[in-house]
């Protein structure tokens, strides 16, 4: 494992992905940020965002520690500010458990109690760098769909 990826590389890509996602929130306008959906089974941006926040916490400080809890991240933020000091936060209370996590800890297969059954902690870890790659792309389709070029993905 640690000839591969170490944590502290896993965790760069995790701030490299974390830094293009803000750039793709500070490129809306506070309204379309918080309202605007392409269709009415999806969901404004800002929701996304909130979801990966919770996905964050809930995950870093689980392969950290071994206790497993999800919560909303930030259901009060309504403003693109808010949103930004929600994302700054969550990097902040990240970055602290960061050092924690071993390659031991990443490849420790354990329940979550969260989102499915055994995995490791790597999967569960990759699993969430997916899904806000995922969530990123839903959003510059929805700056391309506002007539709003997305930031350059190649830059992190």
């Amino acid at each position: 494992m640690s000839n591969v990826l170490t944590p502290a590389q896993l965790q760069e890509m995790f701030e490299g992905n974390r830094r293009l996602t803000i750039r793709t929130v500070e490129a809306f306008s506070e309204q379309d940020l918080f309202g605007y959906k392409p269709a009415e089974a999806l969901r404004p941006f800002a929701d996304m965002i909130k979801e990966l926040l919770g996905m964050e916490l809930a995950y870093v400080r689980g392969t950290a520690t071994g206790e497993w809890a999800y919560t909303s991240a930030y259901p009060e933020v309504n403003t693109k500010q808010g949103l930004l000091d929600a994302c700054k936060a969550v990097a902040a209370q990240a970055s602290e458990w960061w050092p924690k996590i071993t390659a031991e800890r990443l490849l420790n297969v354990e329940e979550d109690g969260l989102f499915g059954g055994p995995q490791s902690n790597l999967n569960r870890l990759i699993y969430c760098l997916e899904n806000e790659i995922h969530h990123r792309g839903q959003g510059f389709i929805y700056l391309r769909m506002l007539g709003t070029e997305p930031p350059a993905f190649y830059e992190r």
